[in-house]
This record gives C-alpha cells, sequence and structure tokens, in this order.
C-alpha cells in the first residue's frame, strides 16, 4: 500500500481538485467489471479534495446511483446527523468515496473481483487527499483493508494500524444503524455517536 500512497504528489488544494477530476475522467470509462453493464453513472465521491478525513464506504445504492454522489440516501442522511452530533461537518471535513463506483444489482455485497477492479481507483483518492484520517465504514469496507475474517463489531471504535501517517478507524455502516433504533448505552446508535466523538477529538489533536 505504502508505494500506492506515495505515487500522486499535491502541493496544494487546486492540485489534487485537478488530479480527482483525471482519475475520476478515467474511472467514468472503466469497462474492468461486469458492473459498468448495469451503472447509470459511477459514484466517484463527495466533499473536498483537501477534507481532512476520508470516509470510505462499501458501495453505492440506487439513490447513490441516481445521484452519482455517496451516501445520499436514508443512510446517508442518518449519517449526517451522527455527524453533525459529533461537531463534525460533512462539508468542510469530509471526502466521502466508496470501494467500489459502481452500483451492485439488487444492493448486494461487493465481490472480492469488482474490490480489486476498483482499487486502483480507491488507492488513487487516498493517495491524491491523503487526509489525516481514514473512516473504514462496515464490514466489507474493513475487509478490504485487513484481514477477511474480521467484523467490524470486533474491531469498530479503535484506531488500526494500517498507514504509516493516517490515522484509521473503523465504523458501524449507517444502513446498519436504520435498523438499530435504542439509544441506550452500549446500544449500536450510542456506540457510533461515541467513536465519532472520538474522531472529533483526533481532528482536534492533529
Amino acid at each position: 500500500m505504502k508505494h500506492l500512497l506515495s505515487s500522486v504528489v499535491c502541493k496544494n488544494n487546486e492540485e489534487k481538485q485537478k488530479a480527482l477530476v483525471e482519475l475520476q475522467n478515467i474511472c467514468s470509462q472503466c469497462r474492468a467489471c461486469d458492473l459498468c453493464k448495469t451503472r447509470s453513472s459511477i459514484v466517484f465521491s463527495d466533499g473536498r479534495a483537501d477534507a481532512p478525513i476520508m470516509l470510505i464506504g462499501d458501495a453505492p445504492g440506487p439513490d447513490e446511483d441516481a445521484a452519482g454522489k455517496p451516501f445520499v440516501g436514508r443512510a446517508g442522511q442518518l449519517l449526517n446527523t451522527f455527524l453533525a452530533e459529533a461537531g463534525l461537518d460533512r462539508d468542510k471535513d469530509f471526502y466521502i468515496c466508496n470501494t467500489i463506483k459502481c452500483k451492485p444489482p439488487q444492493n448486494r455485497v461487493p465481490t472480492n473481483e469488482e474490490k480489486r477492479a476498483c482499487q486502483a481507483y480507491l488507492f488513487g483518492q487516498i493517495s491524491i487527499v491523503k487526509p489525516k484520517i481514514i473512516l473504514l465504514c462496515g464490514t466489507t469496507v474493513l475487509q478490504s483493508f485487513i484481514d477477511d475474517d474480521l467484523k467490524i463489531t470486533e474491531i469498530r471504535g479503535k484506531w488500526l494500524n494500517i498507514f504509516d501517517d493516517i490515522e484509521v478507524m473503523a465504523i458501524s455502516h449507517p444502513s446498519y444503524l436504520l435498523r438499530q433504533h435504542s439509544t441506550e448505552p452500549n446500544s449500536p446508535r450510542w456506540l457510533m455517536k461515541k467513536d465519532l466523538e472520538k474522531v472529533k477529538a483526533m481532528l482536534d489533536e492533529l
């Protein structure tokens, strides 16, 4: 991973934006897997090129496929609520993308082949943005970076040693939290709030 992270050097926000546009244009022509046959559009990213936090989701859903932006459906709206409650600003603090850029049929989990086909785009985004913090949103994303057997419930909320110069944490996916309504201590929603408070504290420290 380290050589991928050092492959792009952008000195300022303008250069980052230009590099991301170029990468997005290449991605829009991608035919590396069969998802290109069923997508309405690629879902490349949302947010600032110089954002301190990168949030990585698993794959676009129908709302994202239609809009061309990640996390715009019900799960995205819930995510926005959690971020705001933790004192984080989606528009100011985040660059958001997915492990794959095209919607899988029936919202199924992306295959390893599909994730490998999109890997160069994802690591290109990391290399260009160079965030201070990366949030891996859900088990599918977590398994794209570390041991396939790990579950989000086993490791969420902990700072992970994946990159030398980026703080990384796994958090629950908001689509899971749509089915969890309790806010009692140690409930999934309560834990999400606590995890994002850790992220805010880390951001303030960096």
